[in-house]
């Protein structure tokens, strides 16, 4: 049995639950589980529960996230994300201090509708497979807490920006919502976590290393319970 926390350093274009199959069917670990999804579009640190750890999860998931995220200013989607339909574009006209406070605005608590590509459940359903279906329902705002946010980069219309934050806060949604508030609309280009709780990205493991990895290599790589 091996029992304890794998860091891996998710790719895009796949599901959290995609990994943890894959850890599971190669190396035969009958509990595997994680501590915080990642959007399929999304890359970077997912936290991998094994064996006992899994026990684990509840803690873990309530452990604040960082992200370094990249959305385009003036076309809103439906999704909240690239891979959603354009539903209004509109020219940015704005400055880049204009952009920065704004984002900076949003620091602190804050009130966000849950986006129904998210696997959030309501009524004991997946907000994501309604949304697939073309199906759209009315959802409660949840309060988050952003500790950090902060513009990296701009090159209009692309705003790079870093977010700490607590657990069940939505990038996409918090994207969508500075486009709104800036008046010209927007939606996120491309996410990735960059740590949980404390396990950072430098510790994580490509899916490649582990697609080779023995069951020796996966115990060294392990971080015990």
């Amino acid at each position: 049995m091996i029992d304890g926390i794998l860091i891996v350093d998710k790719e895009k274009r796949m599901t959290s639950h995609d990994v943890v199959n894959i850890v599971r069917r190669k190396f035969g670990i009958k509990k595997v589980g994680h501590a915080g999804t990642l959007d399929p579009n999304a890359t970077g640190v997912l936290v991998l529960l094994l064996g006992k750890a899994t026990k684990l999860s509840a803690s873990f998931l309530n452990q604040d996230k960082e992200y370094i995220a990249t959305m385009k200013l003036g076309e809103k989607t439906d999704s909240g994300d690239c891979e959603g339909e354009v539903i209004s574009r509109k020219t940015v006209v704005l400055t880049d201090r204009e952009i920065e406070k704004t984002i900076g605005d949003f620091g602190g608590e804050l009130e966000q509708v849950p986006p129904m590509m998210s696997a959030k459940r309501v009524k004991g359903k997946r907000l994501y497979k309604m949304a697939r279906r073309g199906i759209c329902i009315e959802r409660d705002p949840v309060k988050v807490f952003v500790k950090d946010i902060k513009v990296l980069e701009l090159s209009l219309p692309l705003v790079v920006f870093s977010v700490i934050c607590s657990k069940g806060t939505y990038i996409r949604q918090l994207a969508s919502d500075i486009g709104d508030e800036l008046g010209c609309g927007a939606h996120l280009t491309d996410l990735q976590r960059t740590r949980s709780g404390s396990f950072k990205l430098e510790q994580a493991v490509s899916l490649a290393a582990i697609k080779n990895m023995t069951r020796e290599d996966l115990y060294e790589s392990t971080i015990r319970i």
